[in-house]
């Protein structure tokens, strides 16, 4: 199959596994964070982490967008859901499972009588508001920039059909003040607990916002940036550019994955999307904490399909589980293996955090792919 087959080939994984070998320096250290969920999940799925020498290191980052959505921005759409009998609220099927507060799911909140289904995509939830007129349909919508231009279409819409009974919940974030707030941590600036070297440019974030608002990164920060596919080879790749960026001396933005990244990103998208979302000022992060300017609102225009606004929302701030780790995790502090729920109390049937539910979150890519690997190998004869 052209463009899958290609880039999990074996043989080919095993050259560049070589090359990225011999072109490693052994006196010294490299870590690389990927930061979108996606390279996480593919380098756990591929072993790419067995393939690379023992000082070249990968790092998650907080790409997962259903990691970073905080407590508190759930348990809005709970209560929405649980307080107003004529509410059906749409979403993901990732969305469901995030521990909220209160021992309580959306799934949970379902089984308690609330009105909350699974969609595919923001259009199915507009299209569920033009089946059933007597209800309040809202859709909770999450991600990142690739998410966000199917929500402003449907937003856009909405105001064109006067579909007076559809909503959006926006939680839609921004990639590079994600990447920035992780450049200015303390972990990163002051005390050195993550040294980082560089970044896998996330791939799909880039087909709409292209290579260009990567270079602040390497230009002000000297962080080499490597946007990749999401292929076992096309993240080898991509480890092998950063480290010849690293060897010469170089923070660069280059682009692996040509076939899909151009530099100006999807313009009609992002024309889109500045028509119907603009800036929030404040917003939090789960392990992040608040970043400025980092996530979108609805603008003025829209503001009837505002279920903020509609419905009178407000966010409150709920800390995380103090004996799990998603923060830290998120931040690159720590590894699943760091906390004491992984794999015991908390495993992808029973999340306890955030990080064990998704796919892309790097707690449920290790217990999936990686877990076994942690238990000592104990060679022994029959007796």
């Amino acid at each position: 199959m052209k463009y899958v087959d290609e880039f999990r080939d074996g043989a080919l994984a095993a050259k560049l596994a070589a090359a990225i070998a011999r072109e490693a320096d052994t006196g010294r250290d490299y870590a690389f964070m990927e930061f979108c969920g996606g390279h996480t999940h593919a380098i756990s799925r591929y072993g790419v982490t067995d393939l690379l020498p023992a000082n070249v290191r990968m790092i998650h980052g907080p790409g997962c967008p259903v990691c970073v959505l905080p407590i508190g921005r759930i348990d809005m759409a709970i209560r929405l859901a649980l307080s107003r009998a004529e509410v059906t609220i749409c979403t993901y099927g990732d969305c469901l499972r995030v521990p909220a507060s209160g021992g309580l799911s959306l799934l949970k909140a379902k089984a308690r009588g609330a009105d909350i289904r699974m969609v595919y995509s923001a259009a199915d939830a507009l299209a569920l508001a033009q089946k059933m007129p007597e209800r309040d349909v809202v859709f909770f919508a999450i991600g990142f920039e690739t998410t966000t231009p199917p929500t402003a279409l449907v937003l856009r819409q909405a105001q064109a059909l006067g579909l007076a009974n559809f909503s959006v919940l926006c939680n839609h974030v921004l990639t590079p003040s994600a990447i920035l707030t992780i450049l200015e941590s303390p972990e990163v600036r002051e005390l050195g607990t993550v040294p980082l070297d560089g970044f896998i440019g996330p791939a799909h974030v880039s087909t709409i916002i292209g290579s260009r608002p990567y270079a602040f990164f390497a230009e002000e920060y000297r962080k080499p940036v490597v946007i990749a596919g999401f292929e076992p080879l096309d993240v080898m790749q991509a480890i092998r550019m950063l480290i010849r960026q690293v060897n010469e001396g170089r923070a660069e933005v280059e682009n692996e994955f040509t076939r899909v990244v151009t530099e100006e990103g999807n313009l009609k998208a992002q024309a889109l999307v500045s028509e119907v979302f603009e800036l929030r000022r404040r917003f939090e992060w789960r392990g992040l904490r608040e970043v400025p300017y980092s996530a979108l609102r609805i603008r003025a225009p829209f503001r009837k399909w505002d279920a903020e606004a509609k419905f009178g929302l407000e966010f409150v701030a709920v800390p995380d589980n103090r004996a799990c780790e998603c923060g830290a995790i998120l931040r690159g502090v720590k590894t699943p293996i760091d906390c004491k729920l992984f794999g015991t109390a908390c495993t992808p049937e029973n999340p306890m955090g955030s990080c064990m539910v998704s796919s892309e979150g790097a707690c449920a890519a290790h217990y999936n792919y990686g877990r076994f690997r942690d238990i000592p190998v104990v060679a022994g004869t029959a007796s």
